[in-house]
């Protein structure tokens, strides 16, 4: 099954178990309108939820840079399918900031127990499973009570639809730069930040002006771009859209998972599970 096949199947779950009798209020949380990216592409809406209890300094930054309309009218300069959607320099050739300092890395961070993460399965000596929209890989809850913090130590696993900050070969080269994943990459996982996910428009991402594989990506001609870049909370309140998603462990959530256990069979990953979503104005 394909990444399109297992959005459209996800998106199926979520109409239905939200017009069924099983569905219930309490299901589903309503994302933060400043925690809602909302880039306006040459090819369509992408939503973003921004996780700030996973990387709160490229949180702020993004927020920052997008208040500012620094990202207003730039290119996805490298775009590589089934990897990512590079965008984010204001010089489109990747080489390019703002004039704000690097950010230090956030490659992983400590989870509370109040922090509503759910386990999809074990992997080693321990989990990986979502919190809020992200994929996680975590220690379990047990490990709390031997900590001076009563949390864990938990990272951010780069599946389709994790936005993550680019950078330079310095782990702490992070500027303006970011990428929307459109397929799975591993390599990334605990050198990269990831700082949200696609809630809404992977299907424009993956639309997205390819470069040259030759070229590493490289979109030559007339790349797509970000028209305009806003968060959430700065639009009014009619023209605000809002994001509901199903939480772990709901049943919207439990079917997702159970219907993306059944297309992948034995090649099952937490990368197959999608975030459950309604979009309304």
């Amino acid at each position: 099954m394909t990444i399109k096949m297992i959005a459209a199947a996800t998106a199926a779950v979520a109409s239905l178990l939200a017009t069924s009798a099983d569905a219930q209020p309490a299901d589903w949380r309503e994302v933060a309108p400043e925690n809602l990216l909302v880039i306006e592409t040459s090819k369509g809406q992408v939503l973003v939820e921004l996780e700030p209890r996973m990387a709160p300094r490229h949180v702020e930054r993004i927020r920052t840079l997008t208040e500012r309309g620094f990202y207003d009218g730039l290119k996805f300069h490298r775009v590589i399918p089934n990897f990512m959607a590079q965008t984010g320099d204001p010089e489109g050739t990747g080489a390019g900031g703002s004039d704000l300092p690097d950010v230090p890395g956030e490659f992983s961070f400590r989870r509370g127990r109040d922090s509503g993460f759910v386990p999809v399965e074990n992997a080693g000596d321990g989990l990986v499973g979502i919190m809020g929209s992200m994929p996680i890989a975590t220690q379990p809850d047990a490990q709390m009570f031997v900590t001076a913090d009563l949390k864990t130590s938990a990272h951010g696993l780069f599946c389709p639809g994790v936005a993550g900050m680019a950078r330079a070969n310095s782990p702490d080269s992070a500027n303006s730069q970011f990428f929307l994943m459109s397929g799975r990459n591993d390599n990334l996982n605990e050198g990269y930040t990831p700082f949200g996910r696609v809630v809404a428009g992977q299907d424009v991402v993956l639309a997205l002006k390819p470069g040259s594989e030759a070229d590493d990506g490289k979109v030559a001609g007339d790349p797509d771009v970000m028209v305009k870049v806003q968060m959430a909370s700065a639009l009014p309140q009619g023209q605000r859209p809002v994001v509901r998603v199903a939480l772990p462990g709901s049943a919207a959530f439990d079917e997702a998972v159970r219907a993306a256990r059944t297309a992948k069979s034995g090649a099952f990953h937490i990368c197959d599970v999608q975030p459950v979503v309604q979009v309304s104005r």
